[in-house]
């Protein structure tokens, strides 16, 4: 018999251990909002229940002391039925656990942290070629909500993650956003000052737009216009930078416009309500990459006509691609001469600095 109560632990251990190496990479808003999400995990809230603030900094201060006394620690490794696994082994352990209903996930995720979790497997299925899991209750995890991933060429829908992120960001959306959350809240029959109705219609909506993860996921397996390896080896070279933050919010914008992706899912199947989340939540610098989406999705609002999104995704796509061209080649150069510095300036200068996400020097 599996030892259940054991591997969360192990599971658990390996969360703190990266969350307390890793809580001083995230700004004091981003740690408090990952804290905030991790709570109301550990303690079965719904997303919208917020404790007493008394309640919840003493239990960060709890937190905290945990994370002092085992940031020094190494991960351990997942010890199942008398044999240890490496905590990164996660076609091996899943060997183990999915015939018991469970899934485990690791990886490395922005400024190459290394997050952990574990949950049961509430469905499997098959989407153009590719299994997907979608997750239940989850047993260990760590600072991150992330709605879904892929994983040894799955992917991973976390039901439970995605119930939080999404409410995440309609609690936090910007007033910018807010006539496309408008938008979005009444194709499902909500208003946007309905509290209690959303609340009531929370899990049908999440479940709804956890397809459009899923295809998220898909178009980013299968872009071919940015080499996952090479993709991989630059955010090994520049991690927790602004470059980091460039290429992956170009990876995103392809996966979400190639003719697999979310974008193309969505004016396929005329999901009106994921359109208006998917504008209304579009900010940072996707938004900057990606502007055409805006202003198409304010005449969609009014005309109804899918031809306006279906234009601005091949403008978005085209877009990416330019630039997914222009930083291979600038790394390629750079690789060839063993010159990462010279890379990091030629970004920079080519790419960011027009952005206005990084000064001019000199």
């Amino acid at each position: 018999m599996v030892e259940l109560d054991s591997i969360v632990r192990q599971v658990l251990h390996n969360c703190s251990v990266s969350d307390a190496r890793y809580a001083g990479f995230y700004s004091i808003c981003g740690l408090a909002l990952r804290l905030r999400d991790l709570y109301k995990w550990e303690k079965g809230l719904a997303p919208w229940v917020e404790e007493e603030p008394a309640v919840v900094l003493e239990w960060i201060g709890h937190k905290e002391e945990e994370w002092e006394k085992i940031v020094e620690s190494d991960f351990s490794p997942i010890s199942i039925l008398g044999r240890s696994y490496d905590p990164f082994d996660t076609a091996g352990i899943n060997a183990v656990l999915e015939p018991l209903g469970l899934f485990y996930g690791a990886g490395y995720v922005y400024s190459l942290k290394p997050s952990f979790f574990l949950a049961g497997v509430d469905e499997k299925r098959r989407v153009d070629g590719f299994e997907v899991y979608y997750l239940g209750r989850e047993l260990a995890r760590d600072l991150l909500t992330v709605a879904a991933l892929s994983q040894d060429d799955r992917i991973v829908v976390r039901k439970d993650s995605a119930k939080l992120f999404l409410w995440d960001k309609i609690f936090f959306i910007k007033k910018s956003g807010r006539p496309a959350l408008k938008f979005a809240l009444d194709s499902y029959g909500l208003e946007m000052q309905d509290a209690k109705g959303l609340h009531s219609a929370f899990a049908r909506i999440s479940e709804d737009e956890s397809e459009s993860y899923v295809y998220h996921e898909l178009g980013e397996i299968r872009d071919k216009d940015f080499d996952r390896s090479a993709w991989r080896d630059m955010i090994a070279a520049f991690p927790h930078t602004p470059i980091e933050l460039l290429i992956r919010s170009v990876k995103d914008i392809l996966a979400d416009t190639n003719e697999y992706g979310k974008l193309r899912y969505i004016t396929r199947e005329k999901k009106g309500a994921s359109l208006g989340f998917f504008a209304a939540f579009l900010d940072g610098l996707r938004k900057e990459l990606f502007p055409e989406i805006i202003e198409a999705f304010g005449d969609f609002a009014e005309t109804r006509d899918w031809r306006i999104i279906e234009n601005a995704v091949d403008a978005g796509y085209r877009r990416a691609r330019s630039y997914t061209e222009t930083i291979c080649s600038i790394y390629q150069a750079g690789k060839t001469h063993h010159d990462m510095p010279w890379v990091a300036s030629e970004i920079e200068k080519q790419l960011l600095e027009p952005l206005g996400i990084v000064r001019p020097v000199g």
